[in-house]
């Protein structure tokens, strides 16, 4: 689904960014550059990655 229209960014795309080691807005826009042209976006993108970086932790957690 898209989740920033204005730069066409996918949460397939902010899910892949996060698995490949981003842990923050910055770096998500850095990546595929969600939330920088109109920014309405940012708050779905926010959560998309905490809850990647929720199962990361807790898919961590259970290797351990």
């Amino acid at each position: 689904m898209y989740v920033c229209l204005c730069k066409g960014v996918t949460d397939k795309q902010i899910q892949s960014a996060v698995q490949d080691g981003a842990t923050t807005m910055r770096e998500l826009y850095q990546e595929t550059e969600a939330g920088s042209q109109c920014g309405k976006c940012c708050k779905y993108v926010k959560s998309i990655l905490n809850e990647e970086l929720l199962q990361l932790a807790e898919s961590a957690v259970k290797v351990a």
